[in-house]
């Protein structure tokens, strides 16, 4: 199974989208981070599902009702590893930096 690493960057973003929601729909807020890890989890068993977005970079598509969210992330084939490096809204425009 691949080794699964969510960097702090990443962590603060889920950590973000979920304050975003407290203010106007606090129960999906409590939902956001467990939606985002469940999706995370299916890198372990299929690092490649992801798009190709270059390099050795890829994204992920973590469905929520008509929306979702992506997760930037690189793969390391030679350590079998994923660094989940960025999440983000799908209606946000690129990653927080």
């Amino acid at each position: 199974m691949t080794r699964l690493i969510i960097t702090n960057q990443a962590a603060a973003d889920i950590e973000r989208l979920g304050e975003f929601l407290l203010e106007s729909m606090p129960h999906e807020a409590i939902k956001t981070s467990d939606i985002v890890f469940d999706g995370l989890e299916v890198l372990a068993a299929h690092p490649g599902i992801g798009r190709p977005v270059g390099g050795n970079m890829r994204e992920l598509v973590i469905s929520r009702g008509r929306s979702g969210y992506l997760a930037l992330y690189a793969y390391d084939d030679v350590a079998d590893m994923v660094s989940v490096l960025a999440v983000r809204h799908q209606r946000e425009s690129g990653y927080a930096e």
